[in-house]
């Protein structure tokens, strides 16, 4: 064996030893791994002793959990020895393995985290409850979340949102080539086709119209607030401050559980809107949509957007047929099951299918695509097309 060969096995010894831990036999850790195996032991063997300079200082590690010093010192070893993303998926893990969510109402503890979309979830859960000096602390962490997630998407959103209300009307004058709608003026022009040419004659033009002043389009945004859409209320929260920044567009958002709250004069800064929420309880979709449908008087020019995974607790028969009416009075409905990068999320199959029935496909997005979505919403496109085209199953 050569000296890379045995390097190499060194080092996926050393990476297998501290994925299995310490009852694994096949490499001897010290130094810093030593202490980077303390932090995982911590948090993953919750049966076994950790060592070294961890978190857990010879103690078990589920005791980690009954203490706020040793969870602080955790949360700074681990931003030592692992990058940003693995430390959001300890943090993440810790909350749900250890029931860590009680100590962040310690402000020295929110001091001590890293600051992702999983961590508002969990501080907004506990806003009811946390102490006047824990609040500050757990607000500048939203509102540092929040100002990533603008700059990450208010570009893309404004471009792709303008740029559908810019063509969203026809036109048999477009002032550009570029406006040309050519698949809508072959359509149109097929009766003067030549085919001893193989080409059609245009005659008449089809482009999109620009429409430049005045407000073109309503959007109401619908945000289930019950604990599995943490993440889905920050992000639509977000993209409802985008929205709501845009001239063209009339912005109305709503959070609901089994009461419906509207947090529309709210949407000039989306960390009031979060804290104006209050995750976790039932869920009424039915008497959201009945709000939501109040707020509608320009259906055809209204797209109305409700996030929610349709675990209905009120009366499922009456939401389905509020969907119907506002999708036979023009609206354009959307439905997303999640707005967040977690993957595929757990739903109601049953609602789901139902309203895929109505013409309403329901179906999970990521922040990445939902300004492409809106805008094919904007533009009146068929949603189902969009969703075979964009979306994975």
């Amino acid at each position: 064996m050569n000296a890379t060969t045995e390097v190499g096995h060194t080092e996926r010894a050393r990476r297998w030893r501290l994925v299995l831990g310490g009852d694994a036999d096949c490499a001897t850790l010290s130094g810093s791994d030593q202490a980077m195996d303390s932090t995982l032991a911590a948090l993953y063997n919750r049966g076994s002793r950790t060592t070294g300079s961890g978190v857990g200082d010879g103690e078990r590690g589920a005791d980690l959990s009954g203490s706020a010093p040793r969870v602080a010192r955790w949360l700074g070893d681990i931003r030592e020895y692992f990058p940003t993303s693995v430390v959001r998926v300890m943090q993440t893990d810790a909350m749900e393995r250890l029931g860590l969510s009680q100590l962040l109402l310690e402000p020295e503890m929110m001091e001590a985290v890293e600051p992702d979309v999983h961590l508002v979830g969990t501080l907004l859960s506990l806003n009811r409850v946390m102490p006047a000096e824990a609040r500050e602390t757990a607000r500048e962490i939203v509102r540092k979340v929040v100002e990533d997630l603008e700059k990450r998407v208010a570009q893309k959103t404004r471009s792709e949102i303008g740029g559908a209300i810019d063509r969203s009307t026809k036109t048999h004058r477009p002032r550009r080539v570029s406006d040309i709608d050519w698949n809508a003026t072959i359509r149109r022009n097929l009766a003067h086709y030549l085919p001893e040419h193989r080409t059609v004659i245009p005659q008449t033009l089809i482009g999109h119209g620009r429409r430049s002043r005045g407000v073109q389009k309503d959007v109401v945004l619908a945000i289930d607030q019950s604990g599995s859409m943490a993440s889905s209320v920050v992000y639509a929260s977000v993209f409802g401050a985008v929205l709501a920044s845009m001239r063209t567009l009339k912005t109305s958002l709503v959070v609901f559980d089994t009461a419906v709250v509207d947090l529309t004069d709210q949407l000039t800064d989306p960390v009031e809107v979060l804290f104006g929420t209050q995750l976790g309880g039932g869920t009424n979709i039915n008497k959201a949509i009945a709000y939501s449908q109040g707020l509608i008087d320009r259906p055809q020019d209204s797209i109305f957007v409700l996030i929610s995974d349709l675990y209905e607790g009120g009366v499922r028969a009456e939401m389905l047929k509020r969907v119907s009416a506002m999708k036979s009075a023009g609206v354009q409905v959307v439905v997303l099951l999640a707005l967040s990068d977690e993957g595929a999320p757990f739903y109601d199959r049953r609602n789901a299918a139902a309203l895929a029935e109505l013409g309403v496909p329901a179906f999970a997005c990521t922040p990445d695509m939902f300004p492409e979505l809106m805008a094919a919403a904007i533009q009146g496109r068929p949603l189902d097309a969009w969703v075979d085209k964009h979306l994975d199953e």
